[in-house]
């Protein structure tokens, strides 16, 4: 029988570093790029944790032409004695050991981002090679691991390397002292090489993430430098040149405080306030009595709450959090206590207020409280509870009811505060709440009510929409057409069926800059986000957009392009949704007509060209091939100049014309890039104008 055939012999028992390298997945997540991330972030994280227990205050991050990565700090340095229950150094203890080091106990640090002890081990299990030095007691100490394994590579031939040979120790241990250092003078330098063998080959170390996450590291350290060197010659300046070394150099005094005003983009109605402080609470957890057995013992943990907000007059919400420093994407217990209790404070505000505000009996919701805030919250506590190895979120219970104390007391106070400044700041925001509250109402109802295509709504539409027929909204498309001129041809070429078009006078206004009551008595915005008919902001709803598809078609000069980012920026700033499933369409009207003249007694062919690179091109070709063309090449500075079947047959019918998506990888740098190009700050776009000038093709501007 085949049961009988299975025993205990065919189990498999993983032992130690093994396990790391059989199933990486389970410590770092991935083995692309995002994992080799996680590794570095797993030895910046333990150097930030020095930094944080007041030990050393400046972290260098190098990333080498060989693909290597070291991390230094000026902290205490890994202990170098010997661990008496192992006999091994305590460099070995951390580099081979998982949940080993100094996380545990609660005396070597009180709060600390790596805590499960498997972050510096785990990075060894998954290097080819791996250095360490430690300075302490005026020496530098030294070790080298080949997958987990100590011992020592021959670099005599060269720079370091992991193709080098290598001998594993047989002694206990093998930690070497190099050479001397200045007395008080203490850190450690970790440098590794991924394993080829674990991570795929098209892994890499994300420059911008790095640049980012230190920028924030700094922000949540204040006093904290960390510098960033990278010598990959990765990078080009703007004339193409290869630039060897990039630095990067981040220190803010003014921690949380300063990192939301980075964060903020719109214009603030409150200033940045900051709340703090501290809350205990009691947990049962198992610690190692004096015979090394683990034994069950009631402890008192101190939680320290920070935590900084503002809000603005935009409805996005940014909201980031910590717990040590360590980022928590996906939230945790401090989240969820600040949430509820900013919403607790606000409709306790908004009570007291309820007859000057005109609320009437509608209640807040956490969205109408939370849209244009943006604020940072951090923890910091020792051995805080994670769910999983990648800490994206918290799970210890008490820390939920200390932060919405906090909140709840402190936001209230601010609100409900005598004092000029704070009165007035706080008036502004619950009128901004309130009018979340109706606009939330006002567009559920308008939901609830909605028939689309009815006699009485066609009425409402705006008269110079020319609607399609079919009530469908998969196959529809609406056409935003620049100018009555090219209206006329568009009107001529379209399939009325399923293509709608509406006709756009000029430059709309630029959302970026303007507030929402702005956006909405603006007669060309108000009108198209009424034609799209699925409101707009916090309240647009995708599901109930009149169209399937939307397309820009401008003219192919630079007004065109002009008219096409502030229509792109009114989508992203208040119906994004569109964006973000792949809605929303750039027409590409040719440039130029080519008629070919063929044998006698066929129509001549003609061709469409997009750039003027791509019509010298063709005219070469055509000359190669002793062909000609008639004389002069039409040249269309407008879809108003082409023909009802020109315009049909290049850009607006399905089966023959080209359309580019606008599409969103990434929000975050979305926003940065239109408050860049499109916002109120005028000086950082004049710089990256001038900065950008060189790179530009002069022969490329149209004339």
């Amino acid at each position: 029988m085949e049961e009988e055939s299975y025993g205990a012999r065919h189990l498999s028992v993983l032992s130690g570093l093994e396990a790391v390298r059989k199933r990486p997945g389970m410590y770092i997540g991935t083995t692309d790029s995002r994992g080799l991330m996680h590794c570095l972030w797993e030895i910046i994280d333990n150097a930030v944790d020095e930094a944080l227990g007041g030990f050393g205050a400046s972290i260098r991050i190098e990333l080498e032409p060989d693909g290597s990565v070291a991390v230094s700090d000026s902290g205490r340095g890994i202990p170098v004695d010997i661990e008496p229950k192992t006999g091994l150094t305590g460099v070995e203890v951390v580099l081979t050991k998982l949940h080993a080091g100094g996380k545990f106990g609660g005396s070597s640090y009180a709060a600390s981002g790596g805590l499960h002890g498997v972050g510096a081990s785990v990075v060894n299990a998954l290097s080819a090679r791996l250095d360490v030095e430690v300075t302490r007691g005026s020496k530098v100490h030294k070790m080298s691991f080949r997958r987990g394994v100590p011992g020592r590579f021959d670099d005599s031939s060269g720079p370091p390397s992991p193709e080098h040979p290598f001998e594993e120790f047989r002694e206990p241990t093998g930690l070497d002292i190099v050479r001397k250092a200045k007395r008080g003078v203490t850190g450690t330098r970790v440098q590794y090489w991924a394993d080829p063998e674990i991570f795929l080959s098209k892994a890499e170390f994300d420059y911008q993430h790095l640049v980012e996450r230190a920028r924030q590291t700094a922000f949540l350290v204040p006093g904290l430098e960390l510098r960033i060197e990278d010598r990959r010659g990765v990078a080009r300046d703007e004339t193409g040149e290869v630039i060897a070394e990039r630095v990067e150099v981040f220190r803010f005094d003014g921690g949380i405080t300063e990192f939301v005003d980075h964060l903020s983009i719109d214009p603030p109605i409150t200033d940045t306030w900051r709340l703090q402080n501290t809350g205990q609470f009691s947990e049962t957890v198992p610690v190692l009595d004096s015979s090394g057995h683990l034994v069950s013992k009631e402890v008192e943990r101190e939680v320290g709450v920070d935590i900084a907000l503002r809000w603005g007059t935009g409805y996005d919400t940014k909201v980031k959090s910590f717990v040590n420093v360590v980022s928590t994407p996906q939230g945790g217990t401090h989240l969820a206590g600040f949430e509820q209790a900013s919403l607790k404070a606000m409709r306790k505000a908004v009570e007291a207020n309820a007859r000057k505000l005109k609320l009437g009996k509608d209640k807040l919701e956490k969205d109408d409280v939370l849209a244009g805030l943006t604020a940072v919250v951090t923890v910091q506590l020792a051995e805080p509870q994670f769910e999983g190895q990648t800490k994206e979120v918290l799970g210890t219970a008490a820390v939920k009811q200390i932060v919405a104390k906090t909140v709840e007391k402190q936001l209230g106070a601010i609100l409900s505060s005598t004092k000029r400044a704070e009165k007035q700041q706080a008036a502004v925001l619950m009128e901004k709440v309130v009018a979340e509250v109706k606009s939330r109402i006002s567009a559920r109802t308008h939901k609830e009510n909605q028939r689309r295509k009815t006699a009485l709504e066609a009425s409402s539409l705006p008269a110079k929409l020319y609607d399609c027929r079919d009530n469908g909204v998969e196959d529809t498309e609406l056409f935003i057409v620049e100018g009555d001129s090219a209206m006329g041809t568009a009107k001529a070429a379209r399939n009325s069926d399923h293509q709608a078009l509406f006709p756009i006078r000029g430059k709309i206004l630029n959302v970026q800059k303007a507030t929402l009551s702005d956006m909405l008595a603006n007669v060309e915005c108000a009108a198209l986000i009424q034609v799209i008919g699925a409101g707009s902001g916090r309240s647009f709803d995708i599901d109930t957009a009149r169209y399937g598809r939307v397309v820009i078609m401008t003219d192919a000069d630079v007004d065109g392009a002009h008219i096409r980012t502030l229509l792109l920026t009114l989508f992203f700033r208040y119906m994004k949704p569109m964006v973000e499933q792949g809605r929303v369409f750039a027409a590409v009207p040719p440039l130029h007509r080519v008629e070919v003249v063929t044998k006698r007694g066929t129509p001549n062919d003609i061709v469409y060209t997009y750039t003027e690179a791509e019509l010298h091109a063709l005219l070469k070709k055509l000359e190669k091939s002793k062909k000609t063309y008639k004389e002069p090449i039409q040249r269309y500075k407008g879809l108003g100049e082409m023909d009802a079947d020109q315009l049909a047959e290049t850009t607006m019918d399905p089966s023959m014309r080209t359309l580019r998506r606008v599409t969103m990888a990434d929000a975050e740098a979305a926003e940065t890039t239109f408050e860049l190009l499109m916002g109120a700050s005028v000086g950082p776009r004049k710089e990256f104008i001038v900065s950008g000038a060189a790179a530009l093709d002069a022969e490329r501007i149209d004339s």
